[in-house]
């Protein structure tokens, strides 16, 4: 992934990508930083990090809250609507070379197979 995003001549990280994604889905409004952290399965720290980086890059912007200064909203400038229309073209390449040869029924038939493994592993955890 991280070379077809290279490729688009893109410096993101897969856990970036991902957080402009989830910025993009929640395009107008944006989200606070404990439900991006919820959205994305990432520690506070770890994602306030991250947002540092992406910030640098000038993809989002962090508000701080003017009723409570310790919640910052973020939001994705346009140069992260950029980025993140690149960085979908980009990895639709790269799903369309993974299917390479695969027909409609192999797909369904692999996804059937996954969501057997899945809940076999859900029932499993449970176990212990």
């Amino acid at each position: 992934m991280h070379l077809r995003l290279v490729h688009h001549g893109l410096d993101l990280s897969k856990e970036q990508v991902v957080v402009l994604k989830k910025l993009h889905d929640h395009e107008g409004e944006g989200l606070n930083q404990n439900e991006l952290a919820f959205l994305t399965n990432r520690d506070k720290s770890s994602l306030a990090r991250l947002l540092s980086k992406m910030e640098k890059k000038k993809c989002i912007k962090r508000i701080q809250q003017f009723e409570d200064k310790r919640i910052n909203h973020v939001i994705l400038t346009d140069e992260g609507k950029r980025v993140y229309k690149k960085a979908k073209r980009a990895l639709k390449e790269l799903i369309e070379a993974m299917e390479m040869g695969i027909s409609e029924e192999e797909k369904k038939h692999l996804i059937k197979i996954l969501k057997k493994v899945q809940f076999n592993y859900k029932q499993e955890s449970q176990v212990q």
